[in-house]
């Protein structure tokens, strides 16, 4: 972990500064982390974080101050994974108070691609007011290094594409987070990917808001890339016009994982909220059944690593 008495790294495109990139000074933290604060500005590059222990963040009033932006296509860096962003696979990684863009798909002239804006693949990682822009496939909150389980937790994130924009096998929690769709001809909030059923991962979104530009069109709450996706929604408000079945399934009339996965909602609320129509092998959840997904219970007791006094589940509370 990085070191309370530790000076901060600080990055910023003033001519005096020690380093005008997010990855100078990123290389220059010593091997257990450290922190490293960004000034304002817009910073044009790739970001890798291996190294556990990290603490970034933008020094701004708001998130949209300090933005790592950069536009690679997984079609012209030879996979997904690879077209981030931002790339963090370190352990203890915090993430707060910025904007992490790729915006490869405001390119006309660029082909569909997957376009990754963050890559978190870290155990006990957590991500604080920042924004995460792309299109498809924005967030990867996924499995870290020899498919180790990563856990993970959100707080109050901006986070928004099209095509499965939040996806991957990690198991994260998100507190009070607006995912919004952007106009495209098929929006899917979602696309966990747990592959086994005895693996410990899943998405929780508790108070969450779900949004969409009037031009998104077939919007969906999530659909399974692997067999057993799990993803849960407490407590959401729906402000999007979603499809009255609310999943769909990964590769329609060629994939059958809707019967293995576990979709489910607890009083969600809004125009896109539909209790009685939802597809018939997802779940809306009594009181008893939601609180078996409540922070304390999904991390199994151990939240010592997640910010003092962390969100409390409370069953009636909208």
């Amino acid at each position: 972990m990085s070191s309370a008495y530790a000076q901060p790294l600080l990055v910023s495109h003033a001519e005096n500064a020690a380093y005008h990139s997010v990855q100078q000074a990123i290389d220059a933290l010593p091997a257990e982390g450290g922190d490293v604060r960004i000034a304002p500005g817009i910073y044009r590059e790739k970001v890798k974080i291996s190294k556990s222990g990290v603490h970034l963040s933008g020094t701004g009033s708001k998130p949209e101050n300090t933005v790592i932006v950069y536009g690679d296509g997984a079609i012209n860096v030879g996979g997904t994974a690879r077209s981030a962003t931002l790339d963090a696979n370190g352990d203890d990684f915090r993430l707060e108070n910025l904007t992490i863009q790729n915006d490869y798909a405001l390119n006309p002239a660029n082909p569909p691609s997957q376009a990754v804006a963050l890559s978190l693949t870290g155990d006990r990682d957590v991500v604080t007011r920042v924004r995460l822009l792309g299109a498809q496939d924005t967030l990867l909150a996924g499995k870290g290094p020899n498919g180790r389980m990563s856990r993970q937790y959100f707080s109050n994130c901006y986070i928004e594409g099209h095509v499965d924009f939040v996806f991957g096998n990690a198991k994260a929690w998100f507190r009070k987070c607006e995912l919004h769709g952007i106009a495209n001809q098929a929006v899917v909030f979602t696309a966990q990917s747990k592959a086994a059923p005895d693996e410990d991962s899943g998405y929780v979104f508790d108070h969450c808001t779900l949004s969409a530009d009037p031009a998104a069109r077939d919007i969906a709450l999530g659909r399974p890339w692997r067999p057993y996706a799990t993803v849960v929604f407490l407590s959401t408000k729906i402000d999007a016009q979603v499809i009255p079945e609310g999943w769909r399934e990964w590769d329609r009339g060629k994939t059958n994982n809707l019967s293995t996965s576990y979709y489910a909602e607890y009083r969600s609320f809004g125009v896109g909220a539909n209790p009685l129509g939802r597809e018939s092998y997802s779940h809306q959840l009594t009181d008893g059944e939601a609180a078996k997904w409540s922070l304390t219970a999904f991390f199994a007791g151990a939240t010592d690593w997640l910010p003092a006094e962390p969100y409390r589940w409370k069953t009636k509370q909208r």
